[in-house]
């Protein structure tokens, strides 16, 4: 049966306007102790906010859309799972649409959320550009979720994969490695190419000369990484690690050095990126740099709420630090055998935002 505000009022001794302001967060002064006691009163009777009068008074629907290219990613349903945590927290609910890489698809998408409607919309690893033309007259917040930018962009939230890139190359020279191999992404990807501007300024801030050999270009595929170590190992054997721009590429380099009968760690230390499943169950266990995805989607969500609360008006990219994993394959004695917290509590890896989505 439905609580109304009446049942909550009577039983608080207050006015129902009192209880409508407090259940509804709104500016009016309402004493802490005051608050509590409805809020009490209100928990203990079960209830439930009515949305559809909500949506009528706020002009809000408590819902925000998700558009996604590939739910079948790795690293999409971790952001996802981020944006929903997130939300409802608030009451919110997020509308998930998966629109497989088509263009056509993502503007049916849009023109669908819009017109549903909803008061926001996130985008989770999109290629496509039709934002652009769809969402320009549209006066509510949109944010991109590792958006797969070949530049800056901005209402995006991206892993910070310059300080990733130097956290791989900075460890490997800890542990004595002065010939470090990359093995990059594909050439137009925003993160291909942070990472590798990361691996370089990671070298010469430790007095460490830049050799365009040691580089080869990958496709984030396990055999791009086997063929491109066997590329470092044929013209380099000076070489005594290898930092791959991802897991996939990171295991493929492991077997191409096996095969060539070496051995992953003891003659070529290999490090890695995205912390993927691969990276703690394959032997010798993947030292890795992790892709912050979860944290990513928070902040997402986070960020288009606090949009709603003070206006859609367009946000710096915001970059989330990763952490580096230290596991069997970059050689580190056993007392390091254990996943590194590095100090992370910058407004660049999270945004204290503090929103009240329904004022």
């Amino acid at each position: 049966m439905t609580v109304t505000l009446n049942e909550i009022a009577e039983i608080a001794d207050f006015s129902v306007s009192t209880v409508s302001r407090v259940l509804s967060n709104s500016d009016y002064p309402v004493s802490a102790a005051t608050r509590q006691k409805i809020m009490d009163v209100a928990e203990s009777l079960g209830y439930k906010p009515n949305i559809a009068a909500r949506s009528l008074r706020t002009n809000r629907t408590n819902t925000v859309g998700i558009i996604v290219d590939d739910l079948l990613s790795p690293f999409v349903p971790p952001i996802v799972r981020g944006v929903q945590d997130y939300l409802k927290g608030f009451d919110y609910l997020g509308m998930l649409i998966n629109t497989d890489f088509d263009p056509d698809l993502e503007k049916d998408a849009i023109r669908t959320l819009i017109n549903r409607p909803v008061d926001g919309i996130i985008f989770v690893e999109s290629l496509h550009n039709a934002t652009s033309e769809l969402l320009t007259e549209w006066d509510k917040p949109y944010v991109f979720v590792h958006r797969l930018f070949s530049s800056f962009v901005k209402n995006s939230v991206v892993p910070d994969d310059y300080y990733g890139a130097s956290l791989a190359v900075n460890h490997l020279v800890d542990l004595g490695h002065r010939r470090i191999g990359y093995i990059n992404g594909p050439e137009g990807w925003h993160s291909a190419m942070r990472r590798l501007v990361g691996y370089q300024d990671a070298l010469a801030a430790r007095g460490l000369e830049f050799d365009s050999d040691l580089v080869q270009s990958g496709d984030w595929a396990f055999e791009s990484g086997y063929d491109a170590t066997q590329n470092l190992l044929e013209d380099n054997q000076d070489m005594t690690a290898i930092f791959a721009a991802n897991d996939l590429m990171a295991l493929g380099a492991i077997y191409a050095v096996q095969d060539a009968g070496a051995s992953v760690p003891d003659d070529v230390a290999v490090v890695g990126y995205d912390n993927r499943e691969i990276a703690r169950i394959f032997r010798p266990q993947i030292t890795t740099v992790s892709l912050p995805v979860y944290e990513m989607g928070r902040t997402a969500a986070e960020l288009i709420l606090q949009q709603l609360k003070n206006g859609s008006e367009e946000t710096n990219e915001i970059k989330i630090k990763g952490e580096l994993l230290i596991r069997e394959s970059c050689g580190a004695d056993e007392a390091e055998q254990a996943v590194e917290e590095l100090d992370a509590a910058t407004t660049s890896r999270r945004i204290i935002l503090n929103v009240n989505p329904t004022e």
